[in-house]
């Protein structure tokens, strides 16, 4: 299955399987966490206090992006599933 990893923190993008994702350090659901389950999606190089759930975790107000972020969480995996 290739899926759409989106950095949330950096950005970056790639389309990878869950295995390549693991091994590239991607914090990404099936291998990292669940799917529709708020946790950070992040890849390797970047951190997890400027994620979504870092945000709830203390209590901040939610960015427009992290808003973004959590559509895209609570409706996957088809909203990063690549159709080849």
């Amino acid at each position: 299955m290739l899926l759409r990893h989106i950095c949330e923190v950096c950005g970056k993008e790639e389309i990878l399987t869950p295995d390549q994702a693991h091994e590239q350090g991607w914090d990404y659901p099936p291998m990292m966490g669940q799917f529709k389950m708020i946790s950070p999606r992040t890849c390797g190089s970047c951190p997890i206090d400027r994620t979504l759930w870092w945000a709830i975790q203390i209590g901040e107000d939610l960015s427009e992006k992290q808003h973004q972020t959590l559509e895209r969480i609570l409706n996957e995996p088809d909203s990063i599933k690549v159709i080849d």
